[in-house]
């Protein structure tokens, strides 16, 4: 089986000057700042500071509290209830962003998929390495679980870091005996741990604000007190049990090679795999959906995804058939 492989061309005007506002901005602040551990206490500040941030009108939230970490229930405009839920996990780079920072995107996904979305605060870097993020993850879905929602029912979906958990999360519940979700959307998704490939890769140098040369420091903080292993990457997984999996990428960004990797995997081992690349999109352009109209494009065929996946297994068994 081979992926489904699709390009948006074109990029607007405003896309395009928040592109070149990036490089000039943010670049040189993520190839130059210390994550020391230090300065890692404080990474909570950030989304703390983003509580001002607007949510599309009409957008309702709960709290939702577990032993350790935090998450909210969101839904977007319109949302009034559904059969079937999003579990989403944001992304940092393990370390920084969280349900403020991200409730505005969620909502919209939400709203693109007609369905409440629980957004998780998985703990972070440095109260929790890897495998504490990614247990996060795994009791949100359980909690899912024993709250009523067949597996099927649940959408796992992530961007970045929650791009990389909203694979890995799903491997590791198959691995203790959870049901597989019903799909899986991973946003701008790292997925693979071993820089070799990215490194490589001709957007090294095009990427708008993610300097390749600082993703060995980043593995070697999110493996602190874990033994390097190959399976920590969901590249290396066991990924025949996992259900259908859009990915959406910038076609410059860096992580578009794990991106690459991931779909080939995925469709190797038979599990229908998507992969859209859009046009010179910079990494996790859906967050930035106001200042680059083409996120919003995006979100709405996230929610065409969620809409269109199978109600049940027993749907799913028939269309294969």
């Amino acid at each position: 089986m081979e992926p489904v492989v699709e390009m948006r061309k074109g990029i607007s005007l405003r896309a395009r000057l928040f592109v070149r506002f990036l490089r000039l901005t943010l670049r040189p602040l993520m190839l130059h700042a210390p994550f020391t551990p230090r300065v890692l206490r404080y990474m909570y500040l950030v989304d703390a500071l983003a509580f001002f941030f607007v949510s599309p009108r009409g957008t309702r939230k709960q709290k939702v509290a577990f032993d350790g970490f935090k998450a909210e229930l969101v839904c977007g405009p319109g949302v009034k209830g559904a059969d079937r839920i999003i579990l989403y996990f944001h992304g940092g780079g393990f370390m920084v962003a969280g349900l403020n920072t991200h409730r505005r995107l969620v909502s919209r996904i939400s709203a693109a998929a007609g369905a409440p979305a629980l957004s998780v605060a998985y703990r972070q870097l440095p109260e929790a390495n890897l495998a504490g993020s990614v247990d996060d993850c795994v009791t949100a879905y359980r909690h899912l679980l024993d709250r009523g929602y067949r597996p099927e029912q649940i959408i796992v979906a992530g961007d970045s870091a929650g791009g990389f958990l909203s694979l890995a999360a799903p491997l590791k519940a198959i691995s203790e005996g959870l049901p597989a979700p019903g799909g899986i959307v991973a946003i701008s998704p790292l997925t693979d741990l071993d820089d070799a490939a990215k490194l490589a890769h001709e957007n090294l140098r095009l990427d708008a604000f993610i300097p390749g040369t600082r993703l060995g420091v980043l593995r070697e903080l999110v493996l602190r007190d874990m033994v390097p292993d190959p399976l920590h990457s969901p590249v290396n997984g066991a990924l025949a049990d996992l259900p259908p999996v859009l990915i959406h990428a910038g076609s410059t960004e860096i992580l578009r090679a794990d991106a690459e990797l991931m779909a080939e995997r995925l469709a190797a081992a038979g599990v229908p795999a998507t992969l859209t690349l859009w046009d010179r999109q910079p990494h996790v352009f859906q967050i930035f959906a106001d200042l680059c109209p083409e996120g919003l494009a995006s979100i709405a065929e996230i929610g065409a995804f969620v809409r269109a996946l199978p109600r049940s297994r027993e749907a799913s068994e028939a269309e294969v058939a």
